[in-house]
């Protein structure tokens, strides 16, 4: 196990070639069992050098630090790379459309790196060439041969698509196929078939692509040496579209219209993209109505996976079976899972992929990694900033450079890097790296925060003289819902996780609470469960919960003076409290506990900010209206179910409302 370190992010700085050695400056807010380094105005290349210490858990090793922009034109990967285009047979004999580039230079054998998507190969034909391939920029010039694949029933390829396949654990004859068993054979074919290879296979994917490299690492080919699920999917009913029962109702709107059409033969044509009636998401959907009259209105039943979802609230068979975690177990390949605090798509299948790996294959190196990033983020953009919100560097060329580069250099081309540590994380708040030996943090602290009187909150518990007349409440409207962010838009956008939320606060249907100013800096590290008890005087509700960074007051003109910053978010729909599969109603006016996880966080609230929760039921149309009116599929609510109601959230001895968190040891700087 390693110590944890922490080191500052790197100044932005024009690239050049750069090596030397290097010292660093040992500050007085260091801990124990931690490093950090100073963030000092860096020279042109050196941050390079720097940054690799995060590899080494604190040991500093003088490197080559040769880390140029790394553009990846079509005409160098046709000057460098031939590609060749294969149908490979599956154990069914359905064959599969392959993409694959091998390096010119034939005096080498090079690893083979593997993408498999629903989302197109192309451009098709042997004389097109993309305009890079490969996980980043850098593998190109490193010098891999890359396969990509449409996965069954995609684009080119022959047979039948399924929405997240269902994985088959006991296979008994070749009809029994999944994307395990297609990785496999697709392995099988490219050793035997592609000159120049070295034997080692790795895989990587992001989101999708991202499901089908935890899939591929099932019971792998006994060549694929290492994998790389990035926001992977791990279980749609969590996932995506569906966040504790609750229907993300503009993401599912946007993917599936673009992803979810049906397909009669094998293609290269894409889908032509939904234009969209209005800008205004917020009317275009209220105006609909129920979910059942926006398939009517705008998708008019073309969209199979949306009339399979209206028919599946509750967690059922259908979504039972197409969860992947369960089945993440005799794993053999080195595992990176790659997740960004601000994926508003995936993050709970990274999560849960990483612990599932690491508790079912405890031999197996499986770590994770996590920096400031919207879904997908760190592939292809700097990763300095996101909507309003600075995080001091170039974290997407940094993670891309300095982490996967050196991972898959590895595992695959035996290179002199280290084993990367269990967890490098980002800390928000601080635009700080840290890496430790174990997620969450060993050394986090259980603390609960406790919603009280005059709309704060506490560590402190509410005392007996705190009876159930100890309440807030407030009245929720589903045809005048709470907008989840101020900008028109039809869709989600990728900042909103990030976003000022003052424009909530404002609302009567919105409860606000928040803490003192914290007197030092303060680190909530690892996942956090709301523990609200609640009641209603309709018989069904959702509930949303929020954790936001307040950022002090100031004259007119400070950057983001009182910016009450988005750390975390979830909502639940309140009848599925109990049981996923069995919704219960809300009995009137009866206190009920509803409790849930919001995930994961590594954030510093600095000294001089607060810490503030809202809570709220309404969240639109980010999520779908529940109508307060328990009613057997609010899918096919009636325009008579959706009604007034008045919540309650209770802060009494009795019944107490909470946010359970942990804290890190830290120190003011």
């Amino acid at each position: 196990m390693r110590n944890e370190d922490l080191i500052n992010s790197m100044s932005r700085q024009p690239s050049v070639i750069f090596s030397s050695p290097f010292s660093v400056t040992r500050l007085p807010g260091s801990i124990a069992g931690e490093t950090r380094h100073a963030n000092i105005p860096w020279n042109g290349f050196v941050r390079a050098v720097l940054v690799l210490t995060v590899w080494f858990s604190g040991t500093q090793l003088p490197l080559q630090a040769i880390a140029q922009d790394l553009p990846q034109p079509e005409s160098y990967l046709r000057l460098h790379y031939i590609k060749s285009e294969h149908m490979i047979p599956m154990r069914d004999g359905v064959k599969l459309f392959t993409s694959v580039f091998v390096p010119r230079d034939a005096t080498k054998t090079y690893p083979l790196m593997m993408k498999r998507t629903p989302y197109a190969v192309g451009p098709y034909g042997e004389d097109k060439y993309p305009a890079r391939v490969g996980p980043s920029e850098h593998f190109v010039k490193a010098g891999y041969i890359f396969v990509n694949q449409d996965v069954r029933g995609r684009f080119a390829s022959e047979g039948e698509f399924t929405q997240v396949t269902p994985h088959i654990p006991n296979k008994s004859k070749p009809t029994d196929v999944d994307e395990s068993s297609d990785t496999f054979d697709t392995i099988e074919w490219l050793l035997k078939n592609i000159p120049n290879h070295n034997g080692r296979v790795g895989m990587a994917g992001i989101s999708y692509p991202g499901f089908y490299a935890a899939a591929g690492m099932i019971d792998a080919h006994p060549a694929l040496k290492a994998v790389s699920p990035q926001a992977p999917v791990g279980d749609w009913y969590f996932d995506d579209f569906l966040h504790h029962g609750s229907f993300f109702l503009a993401h599912a709107f946007k993917w599936l219209t673009g992803n979810d059409r049906e397909r009669p033969k094998p293609t290269t044509e894409p889908a032509k993209p939904y234009v969209y009636p209005t800008p205004d998401g917020y009317k275009m959907f209220l105006e609909a109505g129920s979910v059942e009259n926006i398939d009517k209105l705008y998708l008019k039943g073309t969209i199979p996976f949306w009339k399979d979802m209206m028919l599946h609230p509750n967690r059922d068979e259908f979504w039972q079976k197409r969860a992947l975690i369960p089945h993440l177990r005799n794993v053999a390949p080195a595992v990176m899972v790659v997740t960004g605090w601000y994926d508003a798509e995936d993050l709970y299948g990274s999560f849960k992929t990483y612990h599932s790996v690491e508790k079912q294959n405890p031999k197996v190196n499986n770590v994770l990694v996590v920096g400031p990033w919207h879904h997908g983020g760190w592939a292809g953009v700097d990763g300095d900033k996101l909507g309003n919100v600075s995080f001091g560097s170039k974290t997407g060329a940094f993670y891309r450079e300095h982490i996967e580069l050196p991972f898959f250099e590895k595992y695959l081309k035996d290179k002199d890097f280290p084993a990367p540590a269990e967890a490098t994380v980002f800390e928000t708040g601080s635009n700080a790296w840290r890496t430790f030996d174990h997620w969450p943090p060993k050394k986090t602290e259980p603390k609960q925060l406790f919603v009280r009187e005059g709309n704060s909150l506490q560590f402190a518990a509410p005392d007996k003289s705190a009876t159930d007349t100890s309440f807030d409440e407030f009245v929720s409207d589903p045809n005048k819902p709470v907008p989840y962010c101020e900008i028109i838009t039809p869709k989600m956008t990728i900042e909103y996780m990030v976003d000022d939320q003052r424009f909530a606060s404002r609302r009567p249907d919105v409860l606000t609470y928040q803490t003192d100013v914290f007197t030092e800096d303060t680190v909530v590290a690892g996942p956090i469960e709301a523990d609200l008890w609640v009641a209603t005087t309709g018989t069904d509700a959702d509930w949303v919960v929020k954790l936001i960074d307040v950022r002090p007051d100031a004259p007119e003109g400070t950057p983001l003076a009182g910016y009450q910053m988005l750390i975390r978010s979830e909502v639940i729909r309140g009848r599925f409290r109990n049981d996923y599969a069995k919704p219960e109603p809300f009995k009137p006016g009866e206190p009920t506990r509803v409790r849930f996880e919001l995930l994961d966080v590594l954030h510093r609230f600095q000294k001089g900010h607060r810490l503030m929760v809202q809570i709220q039921s309404t969240w639109f149309p980010l999520v779908d209206r529940n109508p307060q009116t328990f009613v057997d599929n609010i899918y096919f609510a009636k325009p008579e179910d959706f009604k007034k109601a008045t919540h309650r959230v209770f802060r009494s001895a009795a019944h107490p409302t909470s946010l359970k968190l942990g804290v890190l040891p830290t120190t003011n700087r």
